[in-house]
């Protein structure tokens, strides 16, 4: 009796284990389904949310800005002019002469231009020195130096006498011009008045000295000299004075205008201002 009823209590505990085991699982995976399905409406909301709440994307066209550098042009090379002839350097000498005597005239009048310029300031005659020294020994230099200044008045004054404009451009068309090319390009800038002052030194002097004659009168320079001739005579111990103040005057008042000539030859070749014409800039330089 005991052995059926033993089989039955454990026939009814296996029913009921197995019940409660299907109850679990079946509790898990509707707990698991809950989840499952929680997760997806989340999922879903979540998904709706990013979907509404997104913003339009605006798409931006930028346009490149192409810049197109265009290179100037390159200018064609001048061409060069062509070369010096000899006739244009011979013509541009002779013109480079001319003005200069005109220039140098000019310059030779202006007040002190001999007086005060001791590269060709006339002095009391050298070959009267021991006699210039003895009148400053006794205290009478100024009587010297007076008559040095009359000297120099009377060279301005024939700087100054149209005539000799006449005569020094007259000797400009006589120069004879050998080689005018190499006139031109020499580094010598007084070269052309060296060779004109070779060539007309002598005629020029000699018509000269009637102007400077007169002008020596005229300044009172004549006289001043006759009394320190006079003077002389009288100094013991000392030779009288027999310099022919005319012809001394002339040779010097000729160098010095000789001078000025060269000193604006120099001008010319060395400063391009000083090239008015277009024969002096091309034979010369235009810079």
């Amino acid at each position: 009796m005991r052995a059926p009823r033993f089989s039955a209590f454990l026939l009814a505990l296996g029913l009921l284990t197995a019940a409660t085991t299907q109850a679990q699982t079946t509790k898990k995976t509707t707990t698991t389904a809950k989840k499952t399905t929680a997760k997806t409406t989340t999922a879903k909301t979540t998904t709706a949310k990013k979907t509404t709440t997104a913003k339009p994307t605006t798409t931006k066209t930028t346009t490149a800005k192409t810049t197109t550098t265009t290179k100037p042009a390159t200018p064609a090379p001048t061409p060069a002019p062509p070369a010096l002839t000899a006739d244009e350097a011979s013509s541009a000498v002779r013109e480079a002469l001319t003005l200069s005597v005109t220039r140098a005239l000019e310059a030779g009048a202006e007040a002190d231009a001999f007086n005060g310029n001791a590269d060709i300031r006339l002095p009391f005659p050298p070959e009267a020195e021991l006699f210039n020294a003895a009148l400053r020994s006794l205290k009478l230099g100024a009587v010297i130096d007076k008559f040095e200044v009359q000297l120099n008045r009377a060279a301005e004054a024939v700087a100054a006498n149209p005539q000799t404009q006449t005569i020094l451009a007259a000797a400009a068309q006589r120069y004879s011009i050998a080689d005018g090319l190499a006139l031109v390009n020499t580094r010598e800038s007084r070269l052309i008045a060296t060779q004109f002052k070779q060539q007309q030194l002598a005629q020029v002097q000699q018509e000269l000295r009637p102007l400077v004659d007169a002008a020596l009168e005229q300044t009172g320079a004549k006289q001043a000299y006759g009394e320190l001739v006079l003077r002389s005579k009288k100094m013991p111990l000392v030779a009288p004075l027999t310099t022919n103040l005319t012809d001394y005057s002339t040779g010097k008042i000729t160098e010095g205008l000789f001078t000025l000539i060269a000193d604006e030859e120099s001008r010319i070749r060395l400063n391009s201002a000083a090239r008015p014409t277009a024969t002096l800039k091309r034979a010369f330089g235009d810079k």
